[in-house]
């Protein structure tokens, strides 16, 4: 059986009892606050890894990744090769005020071109300038905290184990082709001594 006025009375225990705390406020334009490792603040641009594939254009919901770019003509390196072209990147622009940070452009990048840098204040007074050019994304480049190490304990990639075992295996050939190499000259000397 409930009485009445038990909620009330519940409430206002929970009231004193947060009364009698000390606050705690953070300071924030004087204090940084303490991020944790691998926050997510703003994208990142590592310009020399983008191919302008533009993978990250197309797959963003909000479209607010703007790419510009241009083919250049390289010369052929031999005389009878083709001449190749690339893409040469002109624009690389993130509309902030549209961005939703759900890192999917950074998840399909296969160059690792964008990253996440913890970098969170970039507020802007007029909505128009919180579209960045790649030279303030690449400042935010230098901010990207090192990847956490590996652990010791994990298992090795697959990737890893097959090139390792065929690295093993040109190298084993290599040094039974060294070993027999000296042998067959020896032959070769005697042989040729006898005639």
């Amino acid at each position: 059986m409930s009485f009445p006025g038990v909620g009330l009375a519940k409430g206002l225990a929970v009231t004193l009892r947060t009364m009698t705390k000390k606050s705690v406020t953070a300071q924030y334009p004087d204090a940084q606050p303490v991020l944790p490792p691998r926050s997510r603040g703003v994208i990142a641009l590592l310009e020399e890894n983008c191919t302008v594939c533009m993978l990250c254009a197309r797959e963003c919901p909000d479209w607010c990744i703007y790419i510009d770019s241009h083919k250049e003509t390289l010369p052929a390196a031999e005389p009878n090769a083709r001449a190749r072209t690339r893409n040469v990147l002109d624009r690389f622009a993130i509309d902030f005020s549209l961005c939703m940070y759900c890192g999917i452009c950074i998840e399909v990048c296969p160059f690792d071109a964008l990253f996440w840098s913890p970098e969170f204040e970039y507020a802007e007074t007029d909505i128009l300038e919180l579209t960045h050019e790649r030279d303030k994304l690449r400042e935010w480049m230098w901010t990207v905290p090192a990847p956490p190490a590996l652990d010791p304990a994990a298992e090795e990639p697959k990737e890893i184990a097959t090139a390792r075992k065929a690295a093993d295996k040109l190298a084993a050939a290599a040094a039974a082709a060294a070993a027999a190499e000296p042998q067959e000259k020896t032959v070769s000397h005697e042989e040729g001594g006898d005639a």
